[in-house]
Order: C-alpha cells, then sequence, then structure tokens
C-alpha cells in the first residue's frame, strides 16, 4: 500500500477525534510589539499598555487577532509530526474562522485540533480540515475557532 494510502486510511478512522494539543505559548508586550512593527498595525489597543489599560474594558493591551491565528503553524509543530512518506506540509486555507475573545497580553494559548475530514486530492497530496480552537489559559470561551486546510504532500 502507498504510504499516502495508508495515511488516508488512518486519518479517516480518526475523523471526529482529537488529534493533537500543543504546547503552551505566552503572548507577550514583546512579541504584540514586534508583530505590530512586522505588519504596520500599530493601533494603540495593541502598543499602548497605559492607554489600553485606561480607555478599554480589556484592562491593557491585546493581542492582533491575526498574530493569534498565524501561531496556529507553531501549535500545528507539536501536534502533526511527519508521516511515512511525507516530504512536507503546507497551510492550504482557511473555510471559516471566528475570533471570539480577546487575548490579553501575558496570556497563554494552546492550539487543540480536531480532524473534520480528509481528502486525497491526487497521487502526492493529502488535504486534511482540522478544527483548531486556540485556547486561552484560564477562560471558558477560546481567542479563536477556525477550519483549517492542510496539504500533507507525499514523495
Amino acid at each position: 500500500m502507498a504510504a499516502i494510502d495508508e495515511a488516508l486510511e488512518n486519518a479517516q478512522a480518526s475523523i471526529g477525534t482529537e488529534v493533537g494539543v500543543s504546547n503552551w505559548i505566552t503572548v507577550d508586550q514583546p512579541m504584540i510589539d514586534t508583530f505590530a512593527e512586522v505588519t504596520h498595525d500599530t493601533q494603540w489597543i495593541h502598543v499602548d499598555p497605559e492607554r489600553a489599560a485606561a480607555e478599554t474594558p480589556f484592562g491593557g493591551t491585546i493581542a492582533h487577532g491575526f498574530l493569534t491565528l498565524s501561531l496556529a503553524s507553531r501549535f500545528a509543530y507539536d501536534c502533526f509530526p511527519m508521516l511515512p512518506g511525507q516530504v512536507m506540509g503546507i497551510n492550504y486555507g482557511l473555510n471559516k474562522l471566528r475570533f471570539l475573545s480577546p487575548v490579553k497580553a501575558g496570556s497563554r494559548l494552546r492550539g487543540r485540533f480536531v480532524l473534520a475530514e480528509v481528502t486525497k486530492r491526487n497521487d502526492t497530496d493529502l488535504l486534511r480540515e482540522n478544527t483548531l480552537t486556540i485556547e486561552i489559559e484560564g477562560q471558558d470561551t477560546p481567542a479563536l475557532v477556525a477550519q483549517w486546510l492542510g496539504l500533507a504532500v507525499f514523495d
């Protein structure tokens, strides 16, 4: 059996189950400031702790939603080791994304992945759709929930 077909069979048996939970990552002010600089999004709710504490309901600065989303790739490294015969993984996009709760500076986040669907696109590409929930430590409402698509490419 080809490696991609074995991976497909194994994945199909896991649909609807949690496939991984990442390590925690702290989103601190230096990370937020660096992201603001790189993306040219220097809105004060992200980069001015004193003003954000005084003028927002958050008690301080919050991370950009896209910063939170960008950590998905790091979370995936913790949860998706290369499969036998796989040569690379490619971010294929999102079907749905919702930002549910602000991420305050100093929060710890982790990613939780549940396999929703898997499709063999051709002889080398396995398309996996995972429900990604980025959790905020100590909070019931997650930072975001997304339907994330990834290609596992085989040789």
